[in-house]
């Protein structure tokens, strides 16, 4: 009786765990955009967004062997080869790209329109889901996210105009913002299906191959900075909330890699959506965003049947 009450509670108090993860997490994707439009200096971003990610991929680095360290309870010997490593190197060259390609497109459309716009990456990731992993989504959610894609496109046509009250932002794209973003959201689908693939097919523990990955996350990203030979020092043009994106982005990066490890991209896709949310109430408190009134309204047709099977 007892055994079973301490069951129930010890259940009940990871599934509480588990939803406080995911709100965090929600949290950090819908306040990434405004964050970085909170760095900006005159219009323009002021630091190296490649010191950024080499920060970010350093500090999950770290965290993710503190971790190791914290909860090994037997050494892992000689099981643990670069044959383990080797398949990293992949996922950590596109989160590279990606990360870096994430800065370059604040200069091309403003915050809640790269919310909406980067959802378009859930139909990507649910189709190499699908096809790459052999897993079949139901027909809810193939709704949920072709009501999703209709209303990023829908949003695209109306926000292709520069702002022209200086009094606040107005929702803008670029041609050449959409562009990138295309390519962001075929390398992002790509990166977290190989991850997921990768995490859950070897037997490791997920701190050990989180070090694997953010240890190549930190060599590409060098190696990118160097190559860049961007003027100035490594720290140049940071601020308080500079820090504060380096912070969330390397939690942010964690909690994911929890989640594809024990659950799936599917639920990454939920949380990403509910991230519009956030995303357009910061939007209109921080920077007195303009026609915003409906944005929520993509996530509101497609959340009901997201988490449905």
């Amino acid at each position: 009786m007892f055994g079973n009450a301490a069951g129930s509670a010890n259940r009940l108090l990871q599934r509480g765990l588990w939803a406080l993860m995911l709100l965090l997490s929600v949290a950090i994707y819908g306040s990434h955009a405004p964050l970085l439009t909170l760095c900006k200096v005159d219009g323009a971003i002021p630091f190296s967004s490649t010191s950024v990610v080499v920060l970010v991929e350093l500090t999950k680095l770290v965290l993710s062997l503190l971790f190791l360290l914290a909860g090994a309870r037997e050494p892992l010997g000689a099981a643990v080869s670069w044959r383990h490593a080797a398949p990293f190197a992949l996922s950590a060259l596109l989160y590279a790209a990606n990360n870096n390609l994430v800065v370059h497109m604040q200069l091309f459309m403003d915050p809640s329109t790269f919310q909406v716009l980067s959802n378009l990456k859930i139909v990507s990731t649910a189709l190499l889901y699908s096809l790459l992993l052999r897993q079949r989504l139901g027909s809810r959610r193939w709704l949920a996210l072709l009501l999703l894609l209709a209303a990023g496109v829908t949003y695209s046509c109306g926000g292709l105009r520069g702002p022209s009250d200086p009094r606040g932002m107005h929702l803008h794209v670029t041609p050449v913002g959409l562009l990138l973003l295309s390519v962001y959201c075929l390398i992002s689908g790509l990166s977290a299906v190989y991850t997921e693939a990768i995490l859950k097919t070897q037997a490791l523990p997920l701190s050990l191959q989180n070090i694997f990955l953010y240890f190549f996350g930190v060599l590409f990203n060098l190696m990118g900075s160097v190559w860049s030979g961007a003027e100035g020092g490594f720290l140049e043009g940071f601020s308080p909330w500079v820090l504060l994106v380096v912070f969330s982005q390397a939690l942010n990066g964690l909690i994911m890699s929890v989640v594809m490890k024990h659950s799936s991209n599917i639920t990454r896709l939920f949380v990403i959506s509910c991230s519009i949310l956030v995303n357009a109430l910061l939007s209109v408190a921080l920077f007195n965003l303009q026609d915003a009134s409906f944005i929520p309204c993509g996530p509101c047709w497609g959340l009901p049947a997201l988490p449905a099977g």
